[in-house]
């Protein structure tokens, strides 16, 4: 029995525009979010994102399913749109306020001052983080991918995306620590 998914994607893949739109529609918000922590300003991710889907369409007949997610596809070219964006652009970086809805609705204002800022140092030190670190931990953390797919997305092992994450990890804390004793 064939999935939703998989069922949308034959389709897109001969032109159904209504197919693709429906993917588009599940996997914008988690594509938009990961471009975004990845790149920290609004409009660039919001560019990138539009990038992505446009490229997916563009290149849907070379789509191949192998058992993972249509996102995993998705990702990986996130990823490489990425990097092609920090290649060609100069980039300074200029960390929004993070959006109320990842805040949550705390009534303790104290506790969400705490939060905000937690997240701000997060946001901060992930960007000097690896891009495969960067990758894998928004992946694993804020989109919640299992290792096998975060594999198939970076075309790596799931040895490999252990071994980055638990280095990203160590990598994190120590660049949160180090702030916090200055």
């Amino acid at each position: 029995m064939r999935s939703e998914e998989e069922i949308l994607v034959n389709k897109a893949k001969n032109s159904d525009h209504a197919a693709f739109q429906a993917l588009y529609d599940l996997y914008v918000t988690q594509i938009y979010r990961f471009v975004f922590l990845k790149v920290g300003q609004k409009q660039d991710a919001e560019d990138i994102t539009q990038h992505v889907f446009v490229s997916a369409w563009e290149n849907m007949n070379s789509y191949e399913h192998r058992g993972f997610p249509f996102s995993s596809w998705l990702y990986r070219i996130a990823s490489n749109a990425t990097v092609d964006h920090f290649r060609t652009h100069r980039h300074t970086v200029d960390i929004e306020t993070v959006p109320e809805e990842y805040l949550g609705n705390e009534n303790d204002e104290e506790a969400t001052i705490d939060v905000a800022l937690g997240i701000e140092t997060i946001k901060v030190k992930l960007k000097e983080l690896e891009p495969d670190q960067q990758n894998v931990l928004i992946m694993k953390f804020v989109e919640d991918k299992s290792n096998k797919e975060i594999a198939e997305a970076l075309q790596k092992t799931e040895g490999a995306i252990r071994v980055i994450q638990h280095r990203a990890l160590k990598q994190l804390k120590t660049l949160i620590d180090a702030r916090t004793h200055n």
